[in-house]
């Protein structure tokens, strides 16, 4: 029975998108009929949608400004049969449980991550004197205006077992959590390598000239980019390239810096529609995903991951968080942080590239049977025709 199902982002200008996006496209595929809500919190909403996706975005800010957009996404939602929220946060699994108490609407919930991890996990605490705690609340900057404050992403990870279902992409989220297990999957058809010719996507994108170790997404410590350009200056071969595909703007200029200490290795691609990405990754000859052991890392599930498994590429990723379970056999781990280990394997692949890209084509296999749209589709329906 075809459903109207509405997905509630927690901000639409960020990583989380991406997951937003992957669970609409999914439903989909199932035949419901989907509409994504949500507040952005930066110029945009990005990464851009896929065309086939309606997504209603309104202003994001501080409190008490941004309480009349939310009371907005509340009547634009109107009466679906389920909403979806993604990310325990105010502005996703709060508004998704008030609408639930006006209308009786179930709610499912999706963790894609785990939100403490970011400020120190079940260490943090928020405890103010009492001139700090009016700072906080009446000053037009003050810390608790801002509804992705740690204390509120706290208060809400709290009504997590409120909600009707849940479901997780990592056995760490799972074991915390509990829910389904709910992993990234890949569109197969669309990042399909056979469509795809390796030496002219290098030539399109003006990396013919080089060995392309190939990183799509945001620059950020924990992801372990350091290790691979540490890694290629030992090398110390010219045409090595670490290259950098699209990822959001971070305040902390993260990228900035590792371009002043190795930019010599680095090329940085802008970000691309998901429909030119199969062509971006096939230019690669390695795909890295060098995870830090970082409870960040740990809690996630790479979810560009499957974008190298699906394309047939040699993969080199270290063994953190789900990695080792989701290439099984069909990838190169390395122990975190471990730069020797990572310029001997980038070697060793190079040197014996025939072999390594034969173990591609296992890890793409092995993507079409755990980690493709049919199969999330066929979790996610069986969640559906339980609520």
């Amino acid at each position: 029975m075809v459903k109207t199902i509405a997905i509630l982002a927690p901000d639409l200008h960020g990583g989380a998108t991406t997951r937003v996006y992957l669970l609409a496209q999914v439903l989909q595929k199932l035949g419901h009929a989907v509409k994504i809500y949500g507040l952005v919190f930066g110029e945009r909403v990005y990464p851009d949608p896929p065309e086939n996706l309606e997504v209603f975005a309104l202003p994001g800010g501080d409190y008490p400004q941004i309480i009349s957009n939310l009371r907005e996404l509340l009547t634009l939602m109107g009466s679906p049969d389920i909403i979806y929220a993604v990310k325990p946060r105010p502005t996703s699994l709060g508004l998704a449980l008030i609408k639930r108490w006006q209308t009786g609407i179930p709610v499912m919930l999706d963790l894609d991550d785990w939100e403490m991890s970011w400020h120190g996990g079940d260490d943090w605490q928020y405890r103010p004197t009492i001139k700090q705690l009016a700072r906080d609340v009446i000053q037009p900057q003050g810390a608790l205006r801002n509804p992705n404050h740690p204390l509120y992403i706290q208060w809400s990870e709290k009504l997590i077992a409120q909600a009707d279902a849940l479901t997780v992409d990592t056995r760490f989220l799972q074991y915390r959590f509990g829910g389904t297990y709910l992993p990234n999957g890949k569109d197969v058809e669309l990042f399909n390598p056979a469509n795809f010719d390796p030496e002219a996507s290098r030539l399109k994108y003006g990396l013919q000239d080089y060995r392309v170790l190939l990183f799509p997404g945001t620059a950020r410590p924990h992801k372990g980019l350091e290790d691979v350009l540490a890694a290629l200056e030992q090398l110390e071969q010219p045409d090595y390239r670490l290259v950098i595909v699209g990822g959001t703007e971070i305040k902390d200029n993260y990228l900035e810096q590792l371009m002043q200490r190795w930019g010599k290795w680095i090329i940085k691609l802008p970000q691309f529609p998901t429909d030119l990405m199969p062509e971006i990754v096939a230019a690669a000859h390695i795909f890295v995903v060098p995870q830090r052991e970082d409870l960040t890392a740990i809690a996630q599930f790479p979810i560009k991951l499957t974008e190298g498994m699906a394309m047939a590429k040699p993969i080199l990723a270290t063994q953190v968080g789900d990695i080792p379970e989701i290439l099984g056999d069909t990838g190169y781990l390395v122990t975190p942080g471990a730069i020797e280990q990572i310029a001997t394997k980038i070697q060793w692949i190079w040197d014996h590239l025939d072999t390594a890209n034969l173990l591609g084509n296992q890890s793409r296999q092995r993507c079409v049977e755990l980690y493709s749209f049919d199969r999330m589709a066929t979790i996610l329906g069986k969640i559906i025709d339980r609520l």
